[in-house]
């Protein structure tokens, strides 16, 4: 909440030229993020890379250093700082809608084999991420800070579901292999999301130089999770028993939109040296209203994700704009990303496999499923943004002019365009070698043109 109301003080003290220039930033981001769109549909790539790409296009590195008097074409580091208020609300929203997906009903279903192969891929993927890079400060410290190194284990777990969904959709891919990839990679981010809340913990212990303790490895990460996820379902059961006394679909939306804000603003209040979750904490608010409000909770839901894909648009811009390719000139930088890359998709797959044989799954599944998990994101870039402004605070330049937070945005943004460019490519093979593509070299133009239509809606 605090910082919401410090960037409308901002915007306030600049007076009227300064909030001008900053909506004619905000239309400039928005129509090139559209036009954005259409180039992906071109190209066969999600909307997402286009949205970073036009950050970046925005960012200081290019635009941002473009002036027409008082008036920058793109966005500086300040601008950036200044509308961060819109990354904070959208990733409360990202977590909101990963928390629908814990409805009861479905978790039931799905069946423990399920969420045995989603622990299995997400915690094998963050195990070898860290113990590559952990392995590699060992040899030269210089190379890995070891914060970045558990920073980047816990953002590995992360998957983006909606390039392989578009996969999925656009070839009718139907099996078992279909089967158990939609449930898992909607349960995979929330086993990032406390993932992170415990290894984030523990990186900033080291970066502050602090002694690790009981207490700051393990009780203050499990405090803050179980805090975090106590208050979300208060936030969620009140928001479901407030629609009691609301008829109209309009003011049950702006509950939930009034709890989100809420859930955001709380967890920037800070408690016994920390904060709360605010994706915890979110993702708790949806998982408890869809169970509160079984009947109409998940219409209402969707009515949020109507009014939500601008505010997601913003936010992958200003993360594309934060990726400052001058300050990734060290070649460290280029080593660690190339571990992350490979280390997270050998331990995706691995994870899967191992999974998929210990719960006797379909042999289909150990041998494809994994492939199919390398697209990653919404949720990872916020965890990442969330780290880039988490340590700045706390300990100034780590690596160069780069900060660990620097260094961590920077791996996953370049890493992110970099799945979300195979990923697509890779889940087609997958599905087709899993013959779970009904004869995919004979659909028609026309209906891809009608799978394609449905995806877009």
């Amino acid at each position: 909440m605090f910082s919401i109301v410090n960037s409308l003080l901002i915007f306030a003290e600049g007076g009227t030229t300064t909030l001008s220039i900053t909506v004619l930033h905000l239309a400039l981001a928005l129509g090139l993020g559209l036009l954005s769109t259409r180039l992906m549909k071109v190209v066969k790539l999600p909307n997402v890379t286009g949205y970073l790409l036009v950050g970046v296009l925005l960012g200081p590195t290019l635009l941002g250093n473009v002036k027409f008097g008082n008036f920058s074409f793109g966005l500086s580091s300040a601008d950036i700082a200044n509308l961060s208020v819109f990354s904070d609300i959208a990733l409360g929203f990202i977590a909101l809608t990963i928390g629908t997906s814990f409805k009861l009903g479905t978790l039931k279903k799905t069946g423990k084999n399920i969420i045995m192969i989603t622990v299995f891929e997400g915690v094998i993927a963050m195990l070898l991420v860290m113990l590559v890079l952990i392995l590699i400060h060992l040899v030269n410290h210089e190379i890995v800070p070891l914060p970045v190194a558990f920073t980047l284990g816990a953002i590995a777990s992360a998957t983006a579901p909606a390039a392989t969904l578009m996969v999925v959709r656009q070839y009718r891919a139907r099996g078992p292999v279909v089967s158990t990839l939609l449930p898992v990679v909607a349960l995979d981010d929330a086993v990032a999301l406390i993932s992170f809340a415990v290894f984030f913990s523990i990186s900033k212990v080291l970066a502050n130089g602090g002694a690790i303790d009981i207490i700051s490895i393990l009780v203050k990460p499990i405090t803050v999770i179980i805090a975090s996820l106590a208050v979300g379902f208060c936030f969620g059961y009140i928001a479901s028993f407030a629609c009691r006394f609301f008829k109209s679909r309009a003011n049950r939306l702006m509950i939930l939109i009034f709890f989100v804000f809420l859930g955001v603003g709380v967890s920037s209040i800070t408690w016994w040296g920390t904060n709360f979750s605010s994706l915890l904490l979110c993702m708790m608010i949806g998982a408890s209203f869809v169970n509160f409000r079984q009947n109409d909770g998940e219409q209402l839901l969707e009515q949020v994700d109507r009014w939500t894909p601008p505010l997601f648009m913003f936010f992958f811009i200003l993360s594309g704009a934060s990726l400052s390719f001058n300050k990734g000139g060290n070649a460290y930088l280029y080593i660690i990303l190339a571990v992350y890359v490979l280390a997270r998709v050998s331990g995706k797959f691995l994870g899967a496999f191992l999974g998929a044989t210990i719960t006797k799954s379909d042999p289909s599944i150990k041998k494809n499923l994994g492939w199919m998990l390398i697209p990653q994101a919404g949720v990872a870039i916020g965890l990442a943004t969330q780290a880039q402004r988490t340590f700045p605070e706390l300990i100034g330049a780590g690596f160069g002019d780069m900060t660990y937070g620097d260094m961590i945005l920077f791996v996953i943004l370049a890493a992110t365009i970099i799945y979300e460019v195979i990923g697509p490519v890779v889940t087609k093979i997958a599905l087709k070698r899993a013959g779970e593509i009904p004869e995919a070299d004979n659909i028609t133009p026309r209906e891809k043109a009608d799978a394609a239509a449905k995806v877009a809606q």
